[in-house]
Protein backbone atom coordinates (compact mmCIF):
# COMPACT_ATOMS: atom_id res chain seq x y z
CA UNK A 1 0.00 0.00 0.00
CA UNK A 2 1.10 3.30 -0.76
CA UNK A 3 2.23 5.27 2.28
CA UNK A 4 1.10 9.10 0.63
CA UNK A 5 -2.22 7.20 0.27
CA UNK A 6 -2.09 5.80 4.07
CA UNK A 7 -1.32 9.63 5.22
CA UNK A 8 -3.94 11.07 2.84
CA UNK A 9 -6.59 9.58 5.28
CA UNK A 10 -8.64 12.07 7.17
CA UNK A 11 -10.00 9.55 9.59
CA UNK A 12 -6.41 7.44 10.27
CA UNK A 13 -5.53 10.51 12.29
CA UNK A 14 -8.41 11.25 14.24
CA UNK A 15 -8.97 7.97 15.22
CA UNK A 16 -5.11 7.37 16.29
CA UNK A 17 -5.83 10.87 18.50
CA UNK A 18 -8.91 9.79 19.75
CA UNK A 19 -7.51 6.89 21.56
CA UNK A 20 -4.06 8.31 22.67
CA UNK A 21 -6.06 11.29 24.41
CA UNK A 22 -8.49 8.41 26.17
CA UNK A 23 -5.53 6.68 27.30
CA UNK A 24 -4.03 9.55 28.81
CA UNK A 25 -7.39 10.53 30.42
CA UNK A 26 -7.80 7.19 31.94
CA UNK A 27 -4.90 6.21 33.36
CA UNK A 28 -4.46 8.72 35.86
CA UNK A 29 -7.68 8.10 37.49
CA UNK A 30 -7.00 4.77 37.21
CA UNK A 31 -4.04 5.23 39.00
CA UNK A 32 -5.73 7.70 41.81
CA UNK A 33 -8.95 5.44 42.50
CA UNK A 34 -6.06 2.69 43.08
CA UNK A 35 -4.23 4.65 45.94
CA UNK A 36 -7.36 5.60 46.87
CA UNK A 37 -8.43 2.17 48.01
CA UNK A 38 -5.67 1.25 48.97
CA UNK A 39 -4.85 3.53 51.46
CA UNK A 40 -8.56 3.31 52.87
CA UNK A 41 -7.52 -0.99 52.98
CA UNK A 42 -4.66 0.08 54.98
CA UNK A 43 -6.55 2.20 57.41
CA UNK A 44 -9.09 -0.40 57.77
CA UNK A 45 -6.43 -2.73 58.88
CA UNK A 46 -7.19 -5.06 55.63
CA UNK A 47 -3.61 -6.00 54.93
CA UNK A 48 -1.66 -4.30 56.71
CA UNK A 49 -0.08 -5.94 59.87
CA UNK A 50 -2.46 -6.85 63.05
CA UNK A 51 -1.98 -5.16 66.39
CA UNK A 52 -1.17 -7.69 69.42
CA UNK A 53 -4.21 -7.45 71.82
CA UNK A 54 -3.01 -6.45 75.02
CA UNK A 55 -3.06 -8.83 77.60
CA UNK A 56 -5.64 -8.97 80.66
CA UNK A 57 -4.35 -8.85 84.30
CA UNK A 58 -5.70 -12.24 86.36
CA UNK A 59 -7.56 -11.78 89.40
CA UNK A 60 -9.89 -12.86 92.01
CA UNK A 61 -12.43 -12.06 89.39
CA UNK A 62 -11.83 -11.97 85.71
CA UNK A 63 -9.70 -15.45 86.20
CA UNK A 64 -11.14 -17.24 83.25
CA UNK A 65 -8.58 -19.78 83.09
CA UNK A 66 -7.49 -18.75 79.81
CA UNK A 67 -4.12 -18.43 80.95
CA UNK A 68 -1.26 -21.41 81.98
CA UNK A 69 0.23 -21.43 85.47
CA UNK A 70 3.65 -20.57 83.80
CA UNK A 71 2.34 -17.09 82.41
CA UNK A 72 1.14 -15.59 85.51
CA UNK A 73 2.63 -13.14 87.74
CA UNK A 74 3.39 -13.30 91.16
CA UNK A 75 0.72 -11.77 92.11
CA UNK A 76 -1.76 -13.34 89.38
CA UNK A 77 -1.15 -16.57 90.97
CA UNK A 78 -2.09 -15.84 94.36
CA UNK A 79 -5.03 -14.38 92.73
CA UNK A 80 -5.64 -17.89 91.18
CA UNK A 81 -5.27 -19.74 94.09
CA UNK A 82 -7.80 -17.79 96.18
CA UNK A 83 -10.08 -18.31 93.84
CA UNK A 84 -9.75 -21.91 93.82
CA UNK A 85 -9.67 -21.84 97.54
CA UNK A 86 -13.12 -19.98 97.42
CA UNK A 87 -14.71 -22.57 95.43
CA UNK A 88 -13.57 -25.36 96.75
CA UNK A 89 -14.80 -23.92 100.15
CA UNK A 90 -18.32 -23.09 98.04
CA UNK A 91 -18.56 -27.13 96.74
CA UNK A 92 -17.39 -28.17 100.26
CA UNK A 93 -20.45 -26.25 102.22
CA UNK A 94 -22.97 -27.00 99.64
CA UNK A 95 -21.76 -30.97 100.64
CA UNK A 96 -21.90 -30.35 104.07
CA UNK A 97 -25.14 -28.82 103.97
CA UNK A 98 -26.69 -31.69 101.30
CA UNK A 99 -25.66 -34.41 104.00
CA UNK A 100 -26.90 -32.68 106.76
CA UNK A 101 -30.94 -32.18 105.04
CA UNK A 102 -30.88 -36.17 103.95
CA UNK A 103 -29.48 -36.66 107.87
CA UNK A 104 -32.24 -34.76 109.20
CA UNK A 105 -34.49 -35.59 106.95
CA UNK A 106 -34.08 -39.44 107.69
CA UNK A 107 -34.31 -38.89 111.08
CA UNK A 108 -37.27 -36.96 111.38
CA UNK A 109 -39.23 -39.03 108.50
CA UNK A 110 -37.36 -42.29 107.40
CA UNK A 111 -35.58 -43.07 110.94
CA UNK A 112 -38.34 -46.19 112.84
CA UNK A 113 -37.16 -43.56 115.62
CA UNK A 114 -39.00 -40.85 114.15
CA UNK A 115 -42.01 -39.50 115.12
CA UNK A 116 -43.33 -39.69 111.89
CA UNK A 117 -42.43 -43.17 111.88
CA UNK A 118 -44.56 -43.64 114.63
CA UNK A 119 -47.28 -41.68 113.57
CA UNK A 120 -47.80 -43.94 109.60
CA UNK A 121 -47.23 -47.03 112.14
CA UNK A 122 -49.95 -46.97 114.55
CA UNK A 123 -52.38 -45.15 112.02
CA UNK A 124 -51.64 -48.62 110.31
CA UNK A 125 -52.48 -50.97 113.16
CA UNK A 126 -55.58 -49.06 113.21
CA UNK A 127 -56.53 -49.54 110.22
CA UNK A 128 -55.98 -53.49 110.35
CA UNK A 129 -57.93 -53.60 113.45
CA UNK A 130 -61.22 -54.91 112.65
CA UNK A 131 -62.67 -53.41 115.99
CA UNK A 132 -61.52 -49.84 114.83
CA UNK A 133 -63.08 -50.28 111.39
CA UNK A 134 -66.35 -51.99 113.13
CA UNK A 135 -66.33 -48.60 114.79
CA UNK A 136 -64.85 -45.84 111.97
CA UNK A 137 -66.29 -47.59 109.09
CA UNK A 138 -64.02 -48.15 105.52
CA UNK A 139 -60.60 -48.41 106.10
CA UNK A 140 -60.10 -46.63 102.48
CA UNK A 141 -62.40 -43.90 103.52
CA UNK A 142 -60.60 -43.07 107.58
CA UNK A 143 -58.53 -39.86 107.88
CA UNK A 144 -55.74 -39.54 110.53
CA UNK A 145 -54.54 -36.10 111.11
CA UNK A 146 -53.92 -33.80 113.82
CA UNK A 147 -54.89 -30.49 116.22
CA UNK A 148 -56.33 -27.94 114.39
CA UNK A 149 -54.27 -24.80 114.80
CA UNK A 150 -55.31 -20.95 115.47
CA UNK A 151 -53.80 -20.00 111.87
CA UNK A 152 -56.42 -20.77 109.58
CA UNK A 153 -53.77 -20.65 106.87
CA UNK A 154 -52.33 -23.50 108.16
CA UNK A 155 -52.43 -26.46 106.06
CA UNK A 156 -51.44 -29.24 107.92
CA UNK A 157 -52.33 -30.15 111.58
CA UNK A 158 -49.62 -31.08 113.98
CA UNK A 159 -49.20 -33.90 115.48
CA UNK A 160 -49.38 -33.63 119.51
CA UNK A 161 -45.96 -35.54 120.80
CA UNK A 162 -43.62 -35.14 123.65
CA UNK A 163 -40.77 -36.87 124.37
CA UNK A 164 -39.38 -37.16 128.09
CA UNK A 165 -36.97 -39.28 130.32
CA UNK A 166 -37.66 -40.47 133.79
CA UNK A 167 -35.83 -40.49 136.67
CA UNK A 168 -34.22 -43.62 135.73
CA UNK A 169 -33.34 -42.58 131.79
CA UNK A 170 -35.76 -44.50 129.92
CA UNK A 171 -37.13 -42.60 127.12
CA UNK A 172 -41.10 -41.68 126.70
CA UNK A 173 -43.10 -41.51 123.46
CA UNK A 174 -46.17 -39.94 123.88
CA UNK A 175 -48.54 -39.23 121.46
CA UNK A 176 -52.28 -38.46 120.29
CA UNK A 177 -53.93 -37.71 116.99
CA UNK A 178 -57.65 -37.84 115.54
CA UNK A 179 -58.74 -40.41 112.90
CA UNK A 180 -62.88 -39.90 111.34
CA UNK A 181 -64.76 -42.31 109.27
CA UNK A 182 -67.76 -42.52 107.11
CA UNK A 183 -69.52 -43.71 110.82
CA UNK A 184 -67.48 -42.23 113.47
CA UNK A 185 -64.41 -40.20 114.75
CA UNK A 186 -62.24 -40.75 117.62
CA UNK A 187 -58.66 -40.30 119.03
CA UNK A 188 -55.78 -42.53 118.85
CA UNK A 189 -53.49 -42.44 122.26
CA UNK A 190 -49.84 -43.84 121.90
CA UNK A 191 -47.75 -44.45 124.75
CA UNK A 192 -44.37 -46.03 123.78
CA UNK A 193 -40.79 -46.60 125.99
CA UNK A 194 -37.09 -47.36 124.81
CA UNK A 195 -35.99 -49.07 127.84
CA UNK A 196 -32.35 -48.23 128.92
CA UNK A 197 -30.02 -49.70 126.67
CA UNK A 198 -32.49 -50.52 123.15
CA UNK A 199 -32.67 -48.68 120.40
CA UNK A 200 -36.29 -49.12 119.13
CA UNK A 201 -39.36 -47.88 120.59
CA UNK A 202 -41.51 -50.34 122.77
CA UNK A 203 -45.25 -49.72 122.56
CA UNK A 204 -46.55 -49.48 125.93
CA UNK A 205 -50.03 -48.32 125.23
CA UNK A 206 -52.21 -47.92 121.82
CA UNK A 207 -55.46 -47.31 122.01
CA UNK A 208 -59.05 -45.74 120.18
CA UNK A 209 -61.37 -43.60 122.23
CA UNK A 210 -64.62 -43.14 119.93
CA UNK A 211 -67.97 -40.98 121.95
CA UNK A 212 -70.57 -43.26 123.05
CA UNK A 213 -68.10 -46.43 122.69
CA UNK A 214 -66.00 -48.35 125.27
CA UNK A 215 -62.21 -48.07 124.37
CA UNK A 216 -60.54 -50.49 122.11
CA UNK A 217 -56.92 -51.28 123.31
CA UNK A 218 -54.46 -52.63 121.05
CA UNK A 219 -51.55 -52.63 123.14
CA UNK A 220 -50.87 -52.22 126.78
CA UNK A 221 -47.71 -53.47 128.33
CA UNK A 222 -47.94 -54.96 131.62
CA UNK A 223 -45.56 -54.21 134.16
CA UNK A 224 -42.25 -56.91 134.05
CA UNK A 225 -42.18 -59.18 137.46
CA UNK A 226 -39.02 -57.72 139.32
CA UNK A 227 -38.92 -54.37 137.97
CA UNK A 228 -40.61 -52.37 140.48
CA UNK A 229 -38.63 -53.80 143.42
CA UNK A 230 -35.51 -53.28 141.61
CA UNK A 231 -36.12 -49.53 141.01
CA UNK A 232 -37.60 -48.87 144.65
CA UNK A 233 -35.36 -46.92 146.67
CA UNK A 234 -35.38 -45.33 150.17
CA UNK A 235 -38.93 -46.21 150.13
CA UNK A 236 -40.26 -44.68 146.95
CA UNK A 237 -41.14 -46.05 143.87
CA UNK A 238 -39.37 -44.82 140.78
CA UNK A 239 -40.57 -45.03 137.46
Amino acid sequence: MNPSLRLSNPLLPRTSNAASALLRSTSPRTTKLDRFYATQSNIGGGSGPKATPKRRNVTVLSDDGRYEWAELSGKEKVARATQQSINFAVVLAGAVLTGGVFTLLYLEVFSPNSKTWQFEKAVERILDDTRCTDLLGDRRQIKAYGDSTWSRWARSRPIATSIEKDRVGREHLRMNFHVEGPLNSGIVFVHMIKPIGKSEWEYQLLALDVKGHSRVTLEKASEKPGVGSALKLLGIQWR
